[in-house]
């Protein structure tokens, strides 16, 4: 059987440079069969047609003279969004595979009153999860977390020597050993949500970091952000309502 490495079998295929087909592996776009491509350069038959997802496009919800608010898609980092609107930064970030309200600021000053309200905890900040296991009554975790990097990757852990991170979540359905939550976060730490998630033995679907089931993605969506008096949603994706 002959083999050949899998991003220059996906580049052949799709037509594309190699470090592209490198790129959409690690971010987790290429499937053979139902199984997703996790390593870009292992070896793999070179017969293997490869099914790729495609990314969503990211959809303005609102702008203003302060704010620019997009609903983000999976799979695209936060960093990417900001270099697509050149007099904007980031207020925040989601993780690559968190979609949904994703807030940047044209000026300084806006920048600066909406910081302060993060850092006392007057922003509502609401999600919508899928996580292993039935969860039948609200759980609220009170748990400092710490994050810490390697090699440009974040791993975060509930830990004493961390800092305070407080996360509710609501049950909504129960399908199949799985339960679809709202979740409203305070604080908002590093893989808050994921961390606590797996903390009370319900870790999110898809999150293979933090003990999930592998899936198409990380179940995570945030739904809904109220700010200075504004408040901004980004629609279910319909992978979520469809989900079983």
């Amino acid at each position: 059987m002959a083999t050949e490495k899998a991003y220059k079998l996906l580049a052949a295929q799709e037509g594309i440079s190699n470090s592209q087909a490198k790129s959409m592996i690690d971010r987790g776009l290429v499937y053979v069969g139902n199984k997703k491509v996790m390593i870009a350069r292992g070896e793999i038959d070179e017969r293997t047609m490869f099914r790729v997802i495609k990314i969503e496009k990211a959809k303005p919800i609102f702008e203003n003279d302060d704010i620019i608010v997009i609903d983000k898609p999976a799979y695209v980092n936060s960093d990417e969004i900001e270099r697509q609107f050149k007099d904007a930064r980031l207020l925040h970030r989601l993780d690559r595979e968190t979609s949904g309200v994703l807030m940047l600021v044209k000026n300084e000053e806006f920048r600066e009153k909406a910081i302060k309200e993060f850092a006392q905890d007057k922003v509502y900040k609401e999600y919508i999860a899928w996580v292993e296991g039935i969860m039948t009554e609200p759980i609220e975790v009170d748990k400092a977390i710490l994050t810490q990097k390697r090699n440009n990757r974040a791993t975060s852990n509930v830990s004493p020597k961390g800092k305070p991170a407080r996360t509710e979540f609501f049950p909504d359905i129960v399908s199949a050993k799985k339960t679809k939550v709202k979740v409203i976060i305070h604080n908002g730490r590093t893989h808050q949500i994921r961390v606590h998630a797996r903390y009370i033995d319900h870790p999110i679907v898809g999150d293979e970091q933090y003990g999930g089931r592998r899936a198409k993605r990380v179940m995570l969506h945030a739904y809904k952000v109220r700010l200075l008096g504004m408040e901004f949603t980004a629609p279910e994706p319909k992978s979520f309502k469809t989900f079983e």
